[in-house]
């Protein structure tokens, strides 16, 4: 049995339990939060629906046990679970509902004879966000319970606007109610376990450490490919696209976190200082004489506009992009970052090329298969002297018999008990905003570059990247 984080009993509000996201990820994670008892006995959940769902009509349609080798759910928990699940109705455009919500609260509290932390968890659209904000400004709900001895936090999913303005104004939003400290903006990528131990792998390891530079390295590559396509999320993609889906916060996010400066101590709140200082060191695409179209590549696989019903689609379904940083440590290295939909293959992961010549590649990958690998040089028996690359391999479900958490998990259990290193600054998306915007402006402007690919292949030709110097 893992031992158990410090967390009292808290609630936890979540809006949104009826749909998608919180079907797919957020109640399997509380069911396995609840197996391995890394929450505390008295934790509950209520659940906010606009309409009168009962809790049966909503566990029915849920597979809790998807991460079980067995898919079968433990019946004792799943009765335990049910004890700390409730519905509540709510408009949220009601300031009456607000109040009983309020009053709900407190009589739990009143019930359990303390002061709880509180969670408020938005599993809805972003751009609903802004209403029910300021609703539960309106109606105290960003306070803890009357005597004030406990925290309150919010909890939101990406993508954090559409643009740098929609960002800052959904920043600005949010502060007139929660404080930076109280807000927490969900990357589920950085909870995997291979991007939590990205630092440590760096800290920890001489070998790598002292020669963590652009001496040594000579690009670093985060790509996330996938096999499928857009499937059921028609509306959400065509205003997206692979840029704002993955690029401005994933990507990005587990970029900086390789390519930091290490600090003295690994906190949280020096290393968002760090992760803040590296993205403020890219060169923003455009600038310094260059065109926009030598660093980026753009594509779209070849069924995309008939899924989404518009032949005149200009949306991205694949992203390469080169950045370069003004930072002396990082001269010379380039920085890629690359994610499709509807590839050759599922493969997230973190390349770190060191050399040119006859290269050792690093590669730290994210999912599907979680691990640490890197190919070396190696003569070959016999008289030619001859030399071929072999692979040095770990694995985390090969070789650590423990239990893999799913990234839901660690994202709910770190919000609850207030830990920020998951999670994403307002000086991060903005940055990172900042930094992509002129690639947006440029789309927006023209499409004559998008370039077409067959679903299921390797995506559209990236060459022109990987031989130029910009």
């Amino acid at each position: 049995m893992p031992e158990a984080p410090e967390i009292k009993p808290s609630i936890l509000v979540i809006f949104g339990i009826t749909g998608d996201l919180a079907k797919r990820k957020v109640l399997p994670a509380l069911y396995h939060l609840c197996k391995d008892r890394l929450l505390p006995e008295g934790t509950k959940v209520i659940g906010i629906s606009r309409r009168d769902v009962p809790l049966e009509e909503i566990l029915d349609t849920v597979n809790l046990c998807v991460m079980e080798k067995d898919n079968i759910c433990d019946p004792e928990v799943i009765s335990r679970l049910r004890s700390w699940v409730s519905m509540f109705k709510l408009d949220p455009l009601s300031d009456d509902d607000y109040e009983h919500l309020k009053r709900h609260l407190n009589d739990l509290e009143q019930a359990a004879k303390q002061c709880m932390d509180r969670l408020f968890y938005l599993s809805i659209p972003p751009q609903v966000y802004s209403p029910i904000i300021q609703k539960m400004g309106q109606h105290g709900l960003n306070a803890s319970c009357d005597h004030n001895q406990a925290k309150v936090r919010l909890m939101i999913e990406k993508p954090f606007g559409h643009d740098v303005t929609s960002a800052e104004f959904l920043v600005n939003e949010t502060e007139k109610v929660f404080t930076e400290e109280q807000i927490f903006r969900i990357d589920h990528y950085l909870a995997k376990e291979t991007a939590q131990n990205i630092l440590r792998f760096r800290r920890h390891n001489p070998v790598f450490s002292s020669q963590w530079n652009s001496r040594h390295i000579r690009r670093i590559h985060v790509m996330a490919k996938e096999k499928i396509g857009i499937e059921n999320r028609i509306n959400f993609y065509e205003q997206v696209g692979a840029m704002r889906d993955l690029i401005q916060s994933h990507l990005m996010q587990l970029l900086s976190l390789t390519a930091m400066h290490l600090p003295a101590e690994l906190n949280s709140e020096d290393i968002h200082a760090a992760k803040h200082a590296f993205m403020q060191s890219l060169i923003p695409p455009g600038t310094e004489g260059k065109s926009i179209s030598n660093q980026v590549v753009r594509g779209q696989y070849d069924s995309y506009r008939e899924e989404v019903a518009n032949p005149h689609s200009s949306t991205e379904t694949f992203v390469s992009l080169l950045l370069k940083s003004s930072d002396p440590d990082w001269e010379g290295t380039t920085f890629q970052l690359t994610t499709g939909k509807s590839l050759d293959e599922k493969l997230t992961q973190i390349q770190v090329q060191f050399g040119d010549r006859d290269p050792n590649i690093l590669s730290l990958r994210i999912q599907p298969d979680e691990g640490i690998d890197i190919n070396l040089l190696i003569e070959q028996p016999g008289f030619t002297h001859n030399l071929r690359q072999v692979r040095l391999n770990f694995s985390y479900s090969q070789d650590f018999d423990t239990i893999n958490h799913d990234a839901y998990e660690r994202v709910l259990v770190d919000a609850i008990r207030g830990e920020r290193l998951l999670f994403a600054t307002k000086m991060e998306v903005l940055t990172s905003w900042h930094l992509l915007q002129p690639i947006i402006n440029s789309w927006q402007n023209q499409s004559d570059d998008l370039k077409f690919y067959a679903a299921g292949s390797r995506g559209p030709s990236i060459l022109k990247l990987n031989r130029q110097e910009f």
